[in-house]
């Protein structure tokens, strides 16, 4: 009887054993359909997310080139002023296209302060211009940030190694940071590049980086279409177009304002020198960037493009493109 016993103990042993092995390869058999069901759904996904991105992207270029044909037609119609009652100016509404929709605008770019014209040519050098660092510091405390940058972003750009007085800053002080890196020492192509100045940090850029602008040296500021804070940079101790901004923008819908002409009419006979003379300022424009969002499905495709309009020859190319940051 015991042997009987011990052999039906074996037994019900032997079949608990034979059922969690059962109950493990049915487990690892689930987990395992999951897996390959999970990696082949985020697999499908990718290519649909990869293939939406790339469709996004020809239909950006074709926005892009949109608005390079419509940039091309004012300059065939008009080449005396730039101003916001023209049709680049208008934004494009939604457009419904396959699986979504695209839409955008153009951004006179030389509405803004030139962040290159802080510094002049002389030779081979790049050196400070005294003039544009004071109409920078004016923009600065229009902003209410400290006036101290202008002269930091100065020495970013400048190849004279000086250090501006009293809180410039060169490669002695970069070169100390962990990683080290020293300054451009020429011109800058995109306004971000601010962000690389020591301590100037990302709430500092978003509140100067609608007003600035990386343009060739030399490119002037068009009146018809600079922000009333970039206006009043221009001016000793005048605020009369941040105080009358209303009225700024009443008069931009029919009409270029200030002209030039208007604007010089309200110049000392020293500022007509500084800004008319020398090519400070003007009322028209050769460099406008493209923005384009296109939406497909869940994805979100943004385009920047730097586009340039060559005044003799009346033909705009891109010079510069981003895609999701200025």
């Amino acid at each position: 009887r015991q042997e009987g016993g011990g052999s039906r103990t074996l037994q019900r042993q032997q079949r608990g054993v034979a059922l969690i092995t059962a109950v493990l390869i049915v487990a690892l058999a689930t987990i395992l359909a999951v897996n390959v069901g999970f990696n082949g759904f985020m697999d499908q996904r990718r290519a649909l997310t990869r293939y939406a991105m790339d469709q996004g992207f020809q239909v950006a270029v074709g926005a892009e080139a949109w608005a390079a044909d419509t940039l091309r037609r004012d300059g065939s119609h008009s080449n005396k002023q730039d101003d916001l009652t023209e049709e680049w100016a208008t934004p494009i509404p939604p457009i419904p296209i396959e699986g979504g929709e695209v839409s955008g605008y153009l951004e006179d770019m030389q509405g803004r302060f030139n962040l290159n014209s802080l510094v002049v040519r002389q030779g081979n050098e790049l050196r400070p211009d005294p003039l544009a660092i004071r109409r920078m510091e004016r923009l600065l405390e229009i902003l209410e940030l400290e006036t101290k940058w202008a002269g930091l972003i100065d020495d970013w750009i400048d190849s004279d190694g000086e250090a501006s007085f009293p809180d410039g800053a060169e490669d002695n002080v970069y070169t100390g940071k962990t990683p080290a890196y020293r300054t451009a020492e020429m011109p800058i192509t995109r306004a971000s590049e601010l962000l690389a100045l020591s301590d100037f940090g990302l709430e500092r850029y978003r509140k100067l980086e609608p007003y600035v602008t990386a343009l060739p040296i030399g490119t002037p500021i068009n009146l018809c279409t600079a922000s009333p804070e970039v206006l009043d940079s221009l001016l000793e101790g005048k605020r009369q177009f941040t105080l009358g901004r209303d009225n700024v923008a009443d008069l931009r819908k029919d009409r270029c304002h200030p002209s030039l002409q208007e604007f010089k009419s309200a110049l000392s006979a020293e500022e007509q020198q500084e800004l008319i003379q020398g090519n400070v300022v003007a009322e028209t424009s050769s460099y406008f960037r493209s923005t384009v969002w296109v939406t497909i499905g869940t994805t979100q495709f943004t385009l920047y493009s730097l586009l340039y309009r060559n005044s003799r020859t009346n033909q705009v190319r891109p010079i510069l493109r981003s895609f999701g940051t200025a």
